[in-house]
């Protein structure tokens, strides 16, 4: 049994006759009634009575003709469903974020996307940056944005923001009134870092050691608003992206620019090379490209 047999036995059953059905359908009359005759005797039931002047249903053919309505409308929507799939009318993304980063980048973004794609469900889960690197490495997640480097064998990626690390400080520590600092400045200084599974930490710890020494670290958190509180509590010190620390002004806190060794912090995109991304992940990722161009603070 098929779509085609089916669609022609409806055709017949709707009409009452094999000659309207050959001239709606543009197939030849006997070419439906061989093709009818073969699926009653797949069936092992007469559906047609064909001895009327008009085609009558028979019980089974009744039967027949109602669940063959059914399946040519399944068969409708599915077509359906697979087209507005294709062109991107529904879909659902999974998009794994850095804490605080969703707020950073992306409300415009996805304000603007859902806008244009209303049918697109995007689901946002927030991840350490290791973290988010294993989900999207498994496939629990389309795509994630974290800190650069990554594996870039596994992942295809692209910068979305690139900024420089900065030193935060109390309003009352010595650093207040400095508009900058060399890092090796900072050695004596007890530091909050943010915690082992942050990639932030070891890019504070990799240019500790490039300046020449390890630092004091007395407190580690993976709560951003804990980290600065602390800072502002007099309990340390922190170095945090620009993006971040201008997001401080309520709290008496005091920014200098790390002279030296440069400190970079660049955000990616970054996705699962060789692995399937929906129509719609792929169509939200063209959308940050073109919404979001590589920024620098």
């Amino acid at each position: 049994m098929d779509i085609r047999q089916l669609s022609y036995f409806v055709e017949v059953a709707r009409l009452k006759s094999f000659t309207k059905a050959s001239q709606t359908l543009l197939v030849s009359q006997p070419s439906i009634s061989k093709t009818i005759k073969n699926l009653e005797d797949e069936l092992g039931v007469l559906m047609l009575n064909r001895s009327e002047k008009e085609v009558e249903l028979t019980d089974a053919g009744h039967l027949v003709y109602e669940q063959a309505l059914h399946i040519m409308q399944s068969m409708k929507d599915l077509s359906l469903s697979i087209h507005e799939l294709v062109q991107v009318k529904r879909g659902k993304v999974v998009m794994g974020l850095m804490p605080t980063v969703g707020a950073l980048l992306f409300p415009q973004i996805i304000v603007g996307f859902k806008s244009q794609y209303p049918g697109i469900d995007i689901q946002m889960v927030e991840y350490s940056a290791k973290h988010l690197e294993v989900q999207v490495n498994d496939g629990h997640i389309d795509f994630g944005v974290t800190v650069l480097p990554v594996d870039t064998g596994l992942y295809g990626t692209f910068s979305l923001l690139k900024e420089d690390l900065v030193a935060i400080v109390d309003s009352q520590h010595w650093l207040a009134s400095k508009e900058s600092v060399d890092l090796k400045e900072l050695e004596e200084e007890l530091f909050i870092l943010f915690s082992k599974e942050f990639a932030l930490y070891d890019v504070v710890i990799q240019a500790c050691w490039q300046a020449g020494f390890e630092p004091r670290v007395v407190h580690m958190s993976s709560m951003w608003d804990l980290v600065c509180e602390m800072v502002a509590s007099q309990q340390g010190i922190s170095l945090i992206p620009r993006s971040m620390a201008s997001r401080l002004k309520h709290l008496p806190i005091h920014t200098a620019a790390i002279t030296s060794p440069a400190m970079v912090w660049e955000l990616a995109l970054i996705y699962r090379r060789n692995q399937y991304l929906s129509y719609a992940s792929r169509e939200f990722i063209a959308y940050i490209q073109t919404h979001l161009p590589n920024q620098s603070l």
